[in-house]
């Protein structure tokens, strides 16, 4: 998972630093893939039709967002405080980098003289595509930690999963109110968030694992065999009376 948090977040950094330069290469296949597309959408209303409710109502990022929220709610029901927090908190942090990236690059829109959908707010990264793949990251996260051995389901919530993340970026390319740069940097700034919100987790409850190790008795170490220190008065060392077992008894 660090190696994965590494990786998007490089990727991620690199693709804003083309995007903001400008980098040719970068834009001319942009705008190669989206008129294609456009050209598509126009030619086919109904399918185009099928992707705007795709993209407005099912992949939508308020629907993401109260996908999260329902997870947070059933984690406190099963009293799991903490990782209800990590949800919410990555969830936040998520749309704040997404606002702030934003403003910081504020790339225009694909602009078409005949539109079939229409977008506000700059570009660079597409919202849609990171919202999916926080929450889907996050919510398959949740299952792996507390339902996977008990549920059959995991290999069609994994799929939905999948194909939720992927098809929104179709969806937003194809009705031509994103590059597909944008779609792939919402895909990694998104992977970036889960990956460090998994790993934060971890080294928290590694943390207090020790903590509560470090209040046990005799400063932190378990007492009597398990430290190899002393022994209440009356005890006898392993292989003794206690054990059941005297040198005669282990041959």
């Amino acid at each position: 998972m660090r190696t994965s948090a590494v990786v998007s977040g490089a990727l991620s950094v690199l693709l804003l630093a083309l995007v903001a330069t400008e980098w040719p290469p970068l834009l001319a296949f942009d705008r190669s893939v989206a008129t294609t597309l456009h050209r598509s959408a126009l030619a086919h209303p109904g399918f185009t039709h099928l992707n705007r409710v795709l993209t407005d109502w099912v992949w939508d990022p308020w629907t993401m967002r109260a996908v999260a929220a329902a997870t947070v709610v059933l984690l406190c029901s099963r009293r799991a405080f903490r990782l209800a927090l990590w949800v919410a908190v990555t969830t936040l942090v998520a749309v704040g980098l997404q606002q702030g990236m934003k403003a910081l690059v504020g790339r225009e829109r694909p602009e078409w003289t005949v539109p079939v959908d229409s977008a506000r707010y700059a570009a660079f990264p597409s919202g849609h595509a990171m919202a999916a793949t926080v929450t889907c990251g996050l919510v398959l996260w949740m299952l792996a930690l507390h339902w996977r051995a008990e549920w059959r389901g995991w290999g069609v919530i994994a799929g939905a999963a999948v194909v939720s993340v992927l098809g929104v970026g179709w969806t937003r390319v194809y009705l031509g109110v994103h590059w597909p740069s944008d779609v792939v940097e919402g895909w990694l700034l998104g992977w970036c968030c889960v990956a460090a919100a998994v790993l934060t987790y971890r080294w928290s409850e590694t943390r207090t694992t020790r903590a509560a190790a470090g209040n046990g008795p005799s400063g932190g170490g378990a007492p009597g065999r398990a430290t190899g220190g002393s022994r209440p008065p009356g005890e006898d060392p392993p292989g003794g009376p206690a054990d059941g077992l005297g040198t005669e008894g282990r041959k």
